[in-house]
């Protein structure tokens, strides 16, 4: 069993019982989290594809932690003109224990 979920643009599949890395929440850690938009649902029975959304789906889990990515180094440069810049960036995220998937 397994759902498409859509949290801050982006989509995720999810099983119960795995952990997800997903978009920084404002969740405390410990906190139950309620997914509404569930965009797909795979069980025993069949698929089911929502439009945009399955009705009455909805997957439920516990935030872990918060915490952030690897670093990721950004460097501009233009020949001839002696331009060098650098910079990095670390995506904020929050790791999410997948619950229970109803739907």
């Amino acid at each position: 069993m397994y759902a498409v979920i859509s949290s801050g643009g982006k989509q995720y599949r999810v099983e119960p019982g795995e952990t997800v890395r997903i978009d920084l929440l404002d969740v405390e850690a410990g906190q139950n989290v309620k997914f509404d938009d569930v965009l797909a649902v795979s069980t025993d029975k069949g698929f089911k594809v929502g439009t945009p959304t399955v009705e009455g789906a909805s997957v439920s889990g516990t935030v872990v932690k918060h915490g952030r990515a690897d670093k990721i180094i950004v460097f501009k440069f233009k020949r001839k003109k002696q331009y060098k810049k650098t910079t990095g960036h670390r995506q904020g995220y929050t790791a999410v224990k997948i619950g229970e998937i109803v739907g």
